[in-house]
């Protein structure tokens, strides 16, 4: 992107990674269908409601019809077997067909232009009179995303058990002229409690909004009223009267879900008052049934899954205000803390259940009540990532040829520069904890020990590694770090904690490993010891958006939850690491495609990013996408936006 650096000027084109191009839509259609078929143009992955979030404006001036129910059946028997384009004529974007005898209004957005196209993206609402779920349960922000939540997973349940999202014709097996399309989709949950575009529960009247896609029915490109006819009729208001309906749900587990989700909010907030910045509950699941299944592992027959302990040393309790119970577990401070142990022994699983301590959870899940500070944010190198304008001086100076890194700007950054540019990004828009896996940091930014010191002169090393600015990070800029560290024992010269995973137990070795690096300064070199000796970690040039370097005249499409074709540019986010859900990277697809109206850099990132969750805490995720029932999208934070 461009922008404006205290540093200087710098340019590019892009975000995280190169331009490769897209692929074509065969990809889409043999997903759905069970054959090719693109007619070329740029790719769009794999389709199930989630992520459709193609920017092309095929979704904008959708007609605005609307009526009674009654209406809308009589219109999808009037073009039964027209071809395909008069499905145009149900389009509602305003008016809506009410349902007056089950107290429903559906709109219908920009029909699809034929059955191998993105699916219609539709809308509901039921007003309070109808749903009837109780005020306390949306009494306040979070608990209306809890609730909504709650009903997000009962419709994509419905859909599932109603079979409303198996296309007609079992996946188009009769071939292009064969009946295809019919199913009803919404964005399928995860362990995560986000707020969603899906379903969302009006503060003011407690209505309730879904918002899903249909892939309306044809043979060949000929419309099949009847099949349309059934999915308005009576799949839609199955859906409606099983899932929108306070009465349809099971109240306890709606109430006990919505007072979970508060009471873990409530939890992250209270960590700064006991100077913590994460805390693990004792008897939490951490380890995850497999890399590919985010649900808890699940005790077999003959191992039992081993719970979380805290050490006696490091544990605090917190009373929760809703649930009524306590929580006792592993508080961690502010300041730096190691994470250390053998291979395989539990380190990542611990700080990867840290990581995203900053989302609420699902009961059972296993992590409910781990959480960290909400501003914390996973570092990493990201080799051959694109670096614009960033202020990585405090990391690295003296670059061969006299190139300045105040306002460094490379379309290849190595993992060294990839991974300082990560660190003062964040930093940039307000981090205050770093969480940090040596499994996938730059070894050369995070130590330099003393044979290597001895060998190459200081004047010929550029980096300052990450062990001599952890200390002041914290001391000057009040900014912490979590660290999984395995194979450099000169941390613990600058550690305020050490833990040690040793069968997934967790043990308390701070004080031994405050002897040994004691031992090791008395009885090695001096350059040994300026190896951790910890120096200021200076200043960083602040970032102004210029927002023309966001336009792009290209198309601009979701292809996985780390990959957007923006464009002629692919965005590899694969190094954010705190994205959950495909949803967020649509959200954050449309956050960026906005920023093209930020003006000519006289605003800097952080202003712009406060504007940007002012806009999300003012009018919600659709203000992303208005007027056009985009339920793909899930809101993410700041530093994943920037």
């Amino acid at each position: 992107m461009s922008y404006r650096g205290e540093g200087g000027g710098g340019r590019g084109g892009g975000g995280r990674g190169g331009g490769r191009g897209g692929g074509g839509r065969g990809e889409y259609y043999k997903n759905k269908y069970g054959r090719g078929g693109g007619r070329g143009g740029a790719g769009r992955g794999k389709s199930n409601q989630s992520d459709d979030n193609d920017s092309g404006g095929r979704f904008s001036s959708a007609g605005n019809n609307g009526g009674t129910h009654e209406s809308l059946i009589s219109l999808l028997q009037s073009i039964d077997n027209r071809p395909y384009p008069g499905y145009h004529d149900i389009e509602s974007s305003q008016r809506g067909w009410v349902n007056e005898r089950y107290g429903y209004t559906l709109f219908v957005g920009r029909a699809q232009s034929d059955p191998f196209a993105r699916p219609t993206r539709c809308r509901i609402v039921v007003p309070a009179s109808v749903a009837q779920f109780p005020p306390v349960a949306y009494q306040n922000k979070i608990r209306a995303v809890a609730l909504a939540d709650f009903i997000n997973r009962a419709f994509y349940e419905q859909c599932k058990s109603l079979g409303a999202d198996q296309s007609t014709g079992g996946g188009g097996g009769g071939g292009w002229s064969g009946p295809k399309g019919g199913d009803v989709q919404i964005v399928g949950p995860n362990q995560h409690v986000l707020e969603h575009s899906a379903v969302t529960v009006r503060p003011t009247d407690g209505s309730i909004v879904a918002q899903f896609t249909v892939s309306l029915p044809a043979r060949g490109r000929t419309i099949l009223g009847q099949q349309a006819i059934h999915i308005f009729d009576s799949v839609v208001t199955k859906l409606v009267q099983n899932s929108l309906v306070y009465s349809a749900l099971d109240s306890s587990k709606l109430q006990h879900h919505v007072l979970s989700v508060e009471d873990q909010d409530w939890l992250r907030k209270e960590l700064s008052s006991k100077d913590l910045i994460a805390f693990v509950p004792n008897d939490a699941i951490l380890p995850r049934a497999s890399g590919a299944d985010d649900r808890p592992m699940a005790d077999q027959k003959d191992t039992k899954v081993i719970r979380f302990q805290s050490p006696p040393s490091l544990e605090v309790e917190f009373t929760l205000p809703n649930l009524k119970t306590s929580v006792r577990g592993m508080g961690i401070a502010k300041g730096v803390t190691l994470i250390c142990g053998g291979g395989f022994h539990g380190k990542s699983t611990l700080l990867s259940a840290i990581q995203v301590g900053v989302y609420n959870k699902i009961p059972g899940d296993g992590r409910e009540f781990c959480v960290c500070n909400d501003k914390s944010v996973k570092i990493r190198a990201e080799d051959g990532r694109a670096v614009h304008s960033v202020d990585i001086s405090p990391f690295i100076t003296n670059l061969p040829f006299g190139k300045g890194t105040h306002c460094f700007t490379t379309a290849d950054a190595s993992g060294s520069t990839s991974q300082a540019s990560n660190i003062v990004e964040a930093i940039e828009v307000g981090a205050e904890a770093l969480i940090v896996d040596e499994d996938t940091c730059a070894t050369n930014f995070m130590i330099r020990d003393d044979k290597m010191m001895e060998l190459v002169a200081k004047d010929k090393e550029p980096i300052t590694p990450f062990v001599r600015k952890v200390r002041p990070l914290y001391e000057e800029k009040g900014i912490s770090s979590i660290l999984v560290i395995g194979g450099c024992g000169d941390y613990f010269d600058v550690a305020d904690r050490v833990v040690m995973m040793d069968s997934y137990a967790c043990l308390d070795v701070t004080d031994r490993a405050k002897e040994i690096a004691a031992n090791a300064s008395s009885s090695q070199t001096r350059i040994h010891h300026e190896a951790s000796e910890t120096i200021p970690f200076g200043s960083i040039a602040k970032r102004y958006p210029v927002g023309s370097a966001y336009r792009t005249n290209g198309k601009v499409s979701v292809r996985s939850k780390t990959v957007v074709s923006y464009g002629e540019t692919e965005l590899d986010l694969s190094g954010l690491e705190q994205i959950v859900s495909l949803a967020q990277t649509n959200a954050i697809t449309s956050v960026i495609q906005k920023l093209s109206n930020t003006g000519s850099g006289d605003v800097s990132l952080l202003g712009v990013m406060n504007s940007m969750e002012s806009l999300l805490d003012k009018d919600g995720l659709d203000s992303l996408d208005p007027g056009n029932f985009n339920g793909a999208l899930a809101r993410p934070r700041t530093f994943e936006m920037a």
